[in-house]
């Protein structure tokens, strides 16, 4: 098996982690803003300024994505992430799967 990496796809691959990486931290992000304003802790205009903030890092990582022509690169590996997580969660609930690989 010959691996063929040449520059471009090497810095596609690379960008495309980097963004799909900021992608799982904006959606922490944004699942802990949310656990913060059903708790009541933040203010009106902090729930504003928040979710301002949200969406203009959402139109700023899609338009990287656009520019750098990395929409499906980033999926890809987004797609690969979920199935780790998936894998790893089903582990944890199956601990007898586990024991059956090792």
């Amino acid at each position: 098996m010959v691996l063929d990496i040449d520059e471009d796809n090497l810095k596609q691959g690379v960008l495309g982690l980097v963004i799909a990486l900021l992608e799982v931290i904006r959606d922490v992000l944004k699942l802990q803003a949310l656990k913060r304003m059903e708790s009541g802790v933040l203010s009106e205009e902090e729930i504003e300024r928040l979710g301002k903030a949200l969406m203009d890092l959402d139109v700023v990582i899609d338009e990287i994505k656009e520019e750098q022509g990395i929409t499906e690169t980033v999926k890809s590996v987004r797609d690969g992430l979920d199935d780790l997580v998936d894998d790893v969660i089903d582990k944890i609930v199956n601990p007898s799967q586990l024991m059956e690989e090792t």
